[in-house]
């Protein structure tokens, strides 16, 4: 690396791929390193070597964009795909449907299109917030929840509602089970492995906030990817980042940064001594502890609070079947499932069908996010986190089975299964090598910045402290661009920094967000608190 100042990604996930997409095109000389064959991160697929279903995608669940997720979509757009107008963007596909399972096969499929009038509007906030599931007044409780939310000014937000359970502002403890099923539980199981007595009102409160978006929003939509993820978008990425001159160190494991108690110095790769002028951290953050040293800490103490942050286990499962599905042309929610299962079949979505994969005797694809691997399930009566491969399979076979009812696939249709492979089971343990952060109460404050206290150190990852806020794809990409603009303002580039855009809000309740702002500098409570103890009294009276 000669001649431009130069960069060192560490980690070739979408943090890494992101910053170095954003440096070279600002013309720095950038070598990412990467543990694994293939880039991608958890966000990768790769073709699976199990019996009966070589050849066929697999990958740790399944990929899906929502609505807010601007900094992956401009992302995409610059990533050029095989004459798209819009590069890999336009190989996602909108999903038009959500179905929400429960026990005995009562699934219901909802559109996820536009309402076309006030009544649908109507009609479809209720199906939301399951009106006819939930007892009225503590619907209307739930509403007032919401609305205090929406309202809130951001100093309210990363106060109170960052230090504040999602149980606890619900008062799910005082409220039926149906409210906790549907509206308090609910609300976590499309995002990511949340539990609501321990995360945060503000992780989740902004989400279901942009969810709420997502369903008013015309120009907001759920898509997904037209072809398994490294087809689609990682290979093309790396593609082109090559043909930028980009160098790209597949299967070359940092194992080490050297510090010299000013600034990092090289990195040592299974290979070799690598000196760069600039390093970009961005590993997941098991494996980011262990590269950060004490001398690192003691220089930089927001990477000491990385030590406070909390991991837990998110992957999937794959089911190959020998005949096409028809569920909902998009997800499925499985809300009485004790290991919050969610799921979506691809094989509707994608260009390329299933069947041209391995010895065409697959037609679909039924990917699924195991999020709770704590409680024990139905079949086994274990958690998945004690469970052995086969039995994972089983049990998740059978609360889906439990759901479905009769439009559940046959157990005969079952080609092969294929568990995302960073869970193990050796010695009578289960191991998941690859766990995703979960905001916990209070945990933003121990989140870094993407520029840290070292002059030439800078962090790209997920649980990098961004708008965002959420342990995603799209919370990685924003911080490989908080990242390159904090390298900029440091190094001698006049180069512009990445865009980064906020949260969505809508301006409809601007005004009720600037009213709180002076409730909050006076110290009082949000307006809505006044009517939620009446409806609060009115749900459990």
């Amino acid at each position: 690396m000669t001649g431009q100042e130069s960069v060192a990604v560490v980690g070739g996930g979408i943090g890494g791929l992101t910053a170095a997409h954003e440096l070279r095109e600002r013309g720095f000389a950038v070598d990412v390193y990467e543990a694994r064959e293939i880039f991608g991160g958890k966000a990768r697929s790769f073709p699976v070597d199990e019996p009966g279903v070589e050849g066929l995608p697999g990958e740790h669940g399944f990929r899906f964009l929502p609505g807010f997720y601007r900094h992956l979509r401009d992302t995409m757009t610059r990533i050029p795909y095989d004459g798209n107008r819009r590069g890999v963007r336009d190989n996602l596909v909108e999903t038009t449907e959500l179905m929400k399972a429960k026990t005995g096969g009562e699934n219901v499929t909802a559109s996820a299109e536009l309402p076309g009038s006030p009544t649908e509007l109507k009609n479809t906030l209720e199906r939301m917030f399951w009106r006819d599931e939930v007892p009225d007044r503590e619907h209307d409780f739930f509403l007032n929840r919401f609305h205090l939310l929406v309202t809130s000014c951001e100093r309210r937000w990363n106060t109170e509602h960052e230090n504040t359970s999602w149980w606890e502002f619900t008062r799910a403890e005082e409220m039926s089970e149906a409210y906790r099923k549907h509206l308090v539980r609910g609300a976590t199981k499309l995002l990511v492995a949340m539990d609501p007595e321990k995360s945060s009102t503000r992780t989740i409160g902004k989400m279901t906030e942009q969810t709420f978006y997502d369903i008013v929003d015309p120009d907001r939509n759920v898509e997904i990817l037209d072809a398994p993820t490294n087809e689609a978008w990682i290979d093309p990425w790396t593609s082109y980042l090559e043909d930028q001159d980009v160098c790209l160190h597949p299967d070359e494991p940092v194992q080490r940064l050297e510090f010299d108690g000013e600034k990092i110095t090289s990195v040592e790769t299974t290979d070799a001594t690598v000196e760069a002028d600039q390093y970009v951290l961005a590993t997941p953050i098991e494996a980011a502890l262990d590269l950060v040293t004490p001398e690192m800490q003691d220089a930089a103490p927001e990477l000491r609070q990385m030590t406070n942050l909390h991991t837990d286990w998110m992957s999937g499962i794959q089911f190959y079947l020998n005949r096409e599905l028809d569920l909902s042309h998009g997800h499925g929610i499985y809300f009485d499932s004790p290991w919050a299962l969610t799921s979506i079949h691809q094989n509707q979505f994608w260009s390329r069908k299933v069947s041209s994969y391995g010895d065409g005797e697959v037609e679909d694809i039924l990917s699924i996010c195991i999020s709770d691997w704590s409680t024990p399930g139905v079949e086994t009566g274990k958690p998945a986190d004690e469970c052995t491969e086969s039995e994972i399979r089983r049990e998740v076979w059978s609360q889906l089975q439990r759901h479905l009812g009769e439009d559940a696939p046959d157990e005969s249709e079952v080609v092969g299964y294929h568990l995302a492979p960073g869970i193990t089971h050796e010695n009578g343990e289960t191991r998941n090598s690859e766990p995703l952060l979960v905001n916990t109460v209070g945990s933003r404050r121990h989140r870094p910045p993407a520029d840290t206290a070292i002059p030439n150190l800078y962090l790209a990852a997920d649980y990098v402290r961004t708008e965002t806020d959420l342990a995603t794809m799209e919370g990685a990409n924003e911080a490989a661009r908080d990242a390159v603009t904090g390298l900029i303002e440091r190094s001698s580039h006049s180069s512009r920094p990445p865009k980064t855009w906020s949260l969505p809000q809508k301006k409809l309740f601007h005004p009720l967000k600037a009213h709180d702002r002076v409730r909050y500098g006076l110290g009082l409570p949000h307006i809505a608190e006044t009517t939620g103890k009446l409806w609060k009294k009115r749900a459990t009276g």
